[in-house]
């Protein structure tokens, strides 16, 4: 079995294909942890305040980010938005940006400046199928809609989805954390180019956990246990279309209030280790078999299909870390020196794989 194999084992350093490092005092706390966590590149999410969408911006955000952890490799995205153009793609192809991520208005943490429709970005689209460019959504549906909730938000977002693969065969489309068994199935119904993360925390939570627990509240919200199954082969399936994005989100301990519940779950300093335990869960609770859960297939989950879905910028530097199962003992919490920023790491206070980079 998997961990059986890795426990103790050197391997290619892991890549984490959506993060959120927030901006100021947050991310100096936070952007140390991608080493911690055991990746050493991530795809980093433009939902700043005021939202990224020059490249100008891109770059001077990914400058402070190499400044606080130079061995890591940060991937550059903008946020889809009015201002996003045709000449906008074309500069960012150039600057070496990755993909454009596209926030539906409101469903989620500084989302306000979101997509309504996807219309007038239809020659955006075009530049970046010409281009390369990776389409990163978000895939739900602003509950403003009639009948729309965070249970079903998602669902109802992939006739858009897979619209927009229709009209733009060639342009690379990421559907961001996967939450559901119809969202896999969409991904595995479309062509090539189309491809899906799923994180640590939809691997771990169903519906119960967050509805009790305003650290395990995200957007998209976990669902049902059967689509927890399905996250979970998918996982270990082996299939490229399917990837590792934790989706980590760190909000300050004080907006985890169960009055004032920031949507995001902290993942970051063990985001190896969570989903190695969430596959071990699985064996234990009769999820998985054994046999499904082959070294080779979460070493692609967790790295290889990313990479080779994103190429040359995302490819391997050689980096190696060593896990060691039940290795550390998760934090309670993680506060910059002056106490001014505290932030509470997903299962807080359990035990979890160890990284040592090698």
């Amino acid at each position: 079995m998997v961990l059986s194999d890795l426990s103790g084992r050197e391997i290619d350093a892991p890549a984490d294909f959506h993060v959120h490092l927030r901006d100021g005092p947050m991310m100096e706390l936070v952007t140390p942890t991608v080493r911690t966590g055991g990746v050493d590149t991530v795809y980093v999410m433009p939902n700043l305040v005021p939202p990224i969408t020059t490249v100008a911006h891109a770059l001077d955000y990914k400058r402070r980010l190499e400044a606080i952890e130079p061995n890591v490799t940060f991937l550059m995205s903008l946020y889809l938005h009015p201002d996003i153009t045709p000449a906008t793609v074309k500069e960012a192809k150039a600057a070496g940006i990755t993909g454009i991520k596209s926030y539906p208005a409101g469903v989620t943490t500084n989302s306000s400046s979101g997509v309504v429709s996807y219309e007038q970005f239809y020659p955006v689209f075009e530049e970046m199928q010409a281009q390369n460019m990776v389409l990163n959504l978000h895939g739900e549906v602003p509950s403003t809609t009639s009948d729309i909730t965070v249970l079903n938000a998602e669902e109802s977002f992939l006739p858009t989805f897979k619209d927009l693969h229709k009209r733009f065969p060639k342009l690379r489309i990421i559907l961001e954390h996967c939450t559901t068994a119809a969202a896999v199935n969409a991904v595995k119904e479309c062509g090539p180019t189309v491809a899906a993360t799923i994180t640590a925390h939809h691997l771990s939570l169903i519906v119960d956990d967050w509805a009790g627990d305003p650290h395990c509240f995200c957007k998209p919200v976990a669902k049902l246990p059967s689509d927890r199954r399905a996250l979970l082969k998918t996982a270990v399936s082996g299939d490229p279309k399917f990837f590792f994005g934790s989706d980590s989100a760190p909000h300050p301990v004080a907006s985890k209030r169960a009055d004032k519940i920031s949507a995001g779950v902290f993942t970051q300093p063990n985001v190896v280790g969570i989903v190695l335990d969430a596959l071990q869960g699985a064996v234990e609770k009769g999820y998985l078999t054994a046999d499904e859960v082959k070294t080779e297939n979460v070493l692609g989950f967790l790295s290889g299909f990313g990479r080779k879905f994103y190429g040359d910028m995302a490819k391997s530097q050689g980096r190696k870390v060593r896990l060691t199962k039940d290795g550390l003992q998760i934090q309670a919490s993680l506060a910059s020196k002056d106490g001014s920023v505290e932030v509470i790491p997903f299962r807080r206070g359990q035990r979890t794989w160890s990284v040592e980079w090698i």
